[in-house]
């Protein structure tokens, strides 16, 4: 049984912004969850589980499946009718939801059939039922599929699951703390689901060797003896469990001043966070704070700390800024708004000022991602090379060099929303919001029979496959005789992400009349685009001699943008190895994720210079994407009085469209949706 031992939370070495939110919200609820930021390997998943054992036993009603407090049973359980009673006692649950959990996993399956035929509602509860007055806890809730998100706000919001099914429907309470973890290189998270955690904390690898030593000393001596582990760390454990019932006792008796509140309103308004959640989240958690120290009155520095758990989240505009607050410009809002009438009393307490009991802080991770990428120089130039192509070799000089085809990054202009781009066809890909597919969710486009177990109901094609065999089963009255054979499921159609490839040409060409900046605003413009639709991405470049990977596919828009800011410009323009490399990349990309469809964007001007015959090469290497049916969009960079048209000529052999920088803005006059086209246009 040692693996249901959980690793104690007092043993955990350091991390006290991690400590304190989970505590927080163990003391109250209402506080409204933590979600966890933090590179892999850093005690994220085991400071969520050990907090489980720290949870204060709730009393439920015997026998009840949805947990209902006996005090106040729920009048709609579809347990109930309860009678007040005593109830039982047992501790808080900690449930967690798999990433590739079901709809019917997560809220709770209806025999369709059952319901049907004899008008039974019968219910199998799922994990919000089993949530319900405990811990909900989401692993990389980042990666949660959307429908799933859309059922965890709903019940977030309402403190209510509900199951429909054609008319049948299913309510029960479902109240939990929603504890999340994520890894953010591996993708942001979904605004509305990010502003319903009332929390959040960042955590990092320490780099201290003494705090490390220990981290792993500990970490063996758990491993090698988690029982015994355990009892050597049960007194602490015993006092923090202590700490936190009395926390909640004196939670009632906390008092939140007018200066207090004065001060939360101001650095709310002072960051510009949207709405008034932050202010109410802000005010609970102060108050939560004062009565974790021992206190009955909520002084400056609640509020503080208040700010740094609450806001850095909710005052993001951008899903590429970094994470955090101002801490001098907090500093100063408090200052300004605080009154000499404010409430002061003595601020020692016996839970040290808000801080969780002391021990040593943990951790591991793995070093940090998004070194500059090497750069090369330029070719000499060839006999017999185009104008065009000398042109671009001095471009890819810097001003008062001999050589040397590297240029200093350029900053991206500011970005803008695009027009909809999306790959054609009907596709079966995860769920997101740029192409058209089948899905679990969505409009309804006609009905089939089951495959394994029935989960949308197309009711007119269900009766109309039973109709004929009514007289044959013996019907009588006015109830339908419905078998398993007559159900059929709703064919749904919604929306899918795909894999976003942007191959970015970085050569001389592109810098020598300052395109660089446009062309980078261009770029993040779209990422930002394939961040709100779902999308995976992946970013080639090529310059000088040769293509390379700047960042393989991945969930991570913001490692993109990342590697877009350190892109630096020179040298020759291989077209025809970011077009290979390209191809390669699909490849493998399609036996990892063969459902997700492709999309790929080529940012150039058309030229091509690099390697022998580069305009006959890159040609060919485009038609291998037409060949395959690659959906690709070709974005012409081109400026000038005078164009060689070279990018709409690549667009062809592609078999895709091109369009210009100015046509790629949603509010352009040709900011009309644009389908890619799969197959090759006519020259």
């Amino acid at each position: 049984m040692s693996n249901t031992i959980h690793y104690p939370f007092t043993a955990i070495v350091g991390m006290d912004d991690l400590r304190l939110g989970l505590l927080l919200n163990a003391v109250s609820p209402a506080v409204g969850g933590v979600l966890v930021r933090g590179e892999k390997g850093t005690a994220k998943s085991t400071a969520v589980r050990a907090l489980s054992a720290l949870m204060p036993e709730v009393r439920v009603v015997a026998g009840c499946r949805f947990s209902c407090d006996p005090a106040s049973p729920d009048p709609a359980c579809p347990d109930g009718p309860h009678e007040t009673t005593g109830g039982v006692s047992r501790a808080a649950r900690m449930v967690e939801l798999p990433v590739g959990a079901s709809e019917d996993r997560l809220v709770g399956a209806l025999d369709i059939e059952r319901a049907l035929s004899e008008g039974v509602k019968a219910f199998e509860p799922g994990l919000l039922a089993d949530a319900h007055r405990g811990i909900l806890y989401v692993d990389e809730v980042n990666l949660l599929h959307d429908h799933l998100v859309d059922l965890l706000l709903d019940a977030a919001a309402m403190g209510a699951s509900y199951v429909e099914r054609e008319g049948v429907s299913v309510r029960h309470a479902a109240r939990f703390l929603l504890v999340g973890t994520m890894n953010p290189e591996e993708g942001e998270l979904r605004p509305q689901l990010l502003d319903r955690f009332g929390l959040t904390v960042e955590v990092a690898a320490s780099r201290e060797t003494v705090q490390r030593m220990e981290v792993v000393r500990r970490r063996l001596a758990y491993e090698d003896d988690p029982a015994g582990f355990a009892a050597k760390w049960a007194h602490e454990e015993s006092a923090l469990r202590a700490h936190i019932v009395a926390a909640r006792a004196l939670l009632p008796e906390v008092r939140l001043g007018d200066g207090a509140l004065r001060q939360i309103a101001a650095t709310c308004a002072a960051f510009e966070v949207d709405g008034m959640r932050a202010d109410i989240v802000m005010a609970r958690t102060a108050t939560t704070l004062a009565a974790w120290a021992g206190r009955t009155v909520v002084l400056a520095e609640d509020v503080r700390q208040a700010a740094l758990l609450a806001l850095p989240h909710r005052r993001r505009r951008n899903p590429f800024d970094a994470p955090g607050l101002d801490e001098d410009k907090l500093d100063d809002t408090l200052e300004q708004n605080s009154s000499p009438d404010d409430d002061d009393p003595d601020p020692d307490g016996p839970g040290g000022g808000g801080k969780p009991p002391q021990s040593d802080g943990p951790a591991d991770g793995g070093p940090q991602d998004g070194a500059p990428e090497q750069s090369e120089s330029p070719e000499s130039p060839q006999e017999g090379e185009s104008p065009a192509r000398a042109e671009e070799t001095e471009a890819g000089k810097p001003k008062g060099s001999a050589g040397g085809g590297e240029q200093p990054a350029a900053q991206a202009s500011e970005p803008f929303r695009t027009k909809m781009l999306s790959v054609p066809g009907l596709g079966e890909g995860a769920a997101g919001r740029r192409s058209r597919a089948r899905t679990e969710h969505g409009r309804t486009t006609g009905a089939r029979r089951p495959q394994g177990a029935l989960t949308k109901l197309h009711l007119a094609a269900t009766v109309q496959a039973a109709a004929p065999h009514q007289l044959a089963r013996g019907r009588s009255g006015r109830g339908l005789v419905v078998r398993r054979d007559d159900l059929r499921q709703a064919n749904r159609e919604g929306r899918e992400g795909n894999l976003v490839l942007f191959v970015v040409d970085a050569s001389g060409s592109m810098a020598a009349r300052q395109r660089m900046s446009a062309v980078k605003g261009a770029v993040l413009s779209l990422l930002l685009d394939a961040y709100q639709r779902r999308d995976k991405v992946g970013l080639i470049t090529f310059r000088g001699k040769d293509a390379e990977v700047a960042l393989p596919p991945t969930s991570s828009v913001e490692a993109a943008a990342a590697r877009l800011e350190t892109l630096p410009t020179g040298g020759r323009t291989p077209l025809s190895a970011g077009l290979l490399k390209a191809h390669d990349v699909l490849r493998v990309e399609r036996l990892r994720d063969p459902s997700r469809r492709p999309l790929l964007l080529v940012i150039t001007d058309g030229r091509a210079t690099g390697g022998p015959e580069p305009v006959a090469n890159a040609a060919r290497a485009a038609q291998l994407h037409a060949v395959e049916g690659i959906a690709s969009v070709v974005v012409d960079c081109e400026s000038g009085p005078v164009r060689l048209g070279l990018a709409g000529a690549l667009a062809r052999d592609l078999g895709g469209s091109a369009v210009t920088l100015d046509e790629l803005r949603a509010d352009s006059i040709a900011g009309l949706v644009k389908d890619v086209q799969g197959s090759r246009r006519a020259a």
